[in-house]
């Protein structure tokens, strides 16, 4: 027999050895990284204001689920739509709205699960003065699994189109804290750092709640520290990001500034026993 034969069979044989032994293996699940996941903006003819669309996971037939992790800045919100199938909201992060045509518009908070009918048209998004962010679970019918209308007016959002800009606020927080002894300073607090700064479209306000609160920690400031706590959440920031910022501080700022950020951070995140 010739050489080209023997080596043939040696190569047929050892495939057949391998395919076994793949045979044999043990499944092993399929593990997405978030680092591998694009975020995209979302569309301006299906949302109003800033929102962010992650894709978690895509219908793998026979299965027709798809999941996306949807993050909305204060004030965005779809426009109204339906599912065929219907779908299942998970709030993860902050307070938002929801609300079903000719029905009232509800408040959905962190760890709420929301249940949408199918063919029910319904639009959800971030309160006015909070980001939310939801998980969006639904089912596809024919690659669609959703069927997109009008968008929502302010006036169905709840709130009003601002005609004439809005009076100074006499009860803000730097009113009250130094408005009497420093107006100005309390006038650019209100105008330039919150209604200017806080506001720009650079940064979530989720963003700029993270950096103000890692700075006043890095600077020991316990007493701006307990009211931009307080504003983090509102946010979108979660009490264990939080706690993880403090953690990762501490290495970078010092012990004792970490511990005075934790004991303030237990008053203001930890509810009253």
């Amino acid at each position: 027999m010739s050489a080209k034969p023997i080596c043939l069979i040696a190569l047929a044989v050892i495939s057949s050895c391998a395919l076994a032994q793949e045979h044999d293996l043990p499944p092993s699940a399929v593990v997405s990284r978030e680092a591998t996941r694009p975020v995209t903006q979302g569309a301006s003819d299906r949302f109003t204001g800033n929102a962010r669309i992650t894709s978690l996971f895509s219908a793998n037939a026979p299965s027709r689920v798809t999941g996306g992790q949807v993050t909305f800045e204060p004030g965005a919100r779809t426009a109204w739509h339906s599912h065929p199938l219907g779908q299942t909201l998970i709030v993860t992060a902050g307070t938002g709205r929801i609300q079903f045509r000719g029905g009232a518009v509800q408040e959905i908070r962190t760890g709420d699960v929301v249940s949408i009918p199918p063919a029910t048209r319904h639009w959800h998004g971030a309160s006015p003065g909070s980001s939310m962010t939801h998980i969006a679970i639904q089912e596809q019918v024919d690659g669609n699994t959703a069927e997109w209308f009008e968008k929502v007016t302010d006036e169905q959002y709840g709130i009003a189109a601002a005609t004439t800009p809005p009076a100074p606020d006499k009860n803000s927080r730097a009113q009250q804290l130094f408005g009497e002894i420093a107006p100005k300073f309390a006038e650019l607090t209100d105008k330039v750092l919150y209604a200017d700064v806080w506001e720009r479209p650079g940064l979530s306000k989720r963003d700029r709640s993270l950096i103000t609160v890692s700075a006043l920690i890095a600077l020991n400031r316990p007493d701006q520290l307990r009211s931009h706590l307080g504003l983090a959440s509102q946010n979108g920031l979660t009490r264990e990001e939080l706690a993880e910022a403090i953690t990762h501080l501490a290495f970078y700022s010092g012990w004792p500034s970490s511990v005075s950020a934790a004991t303030i951070a237990k008053d203001v995140l930890l509810p009253a026993k």
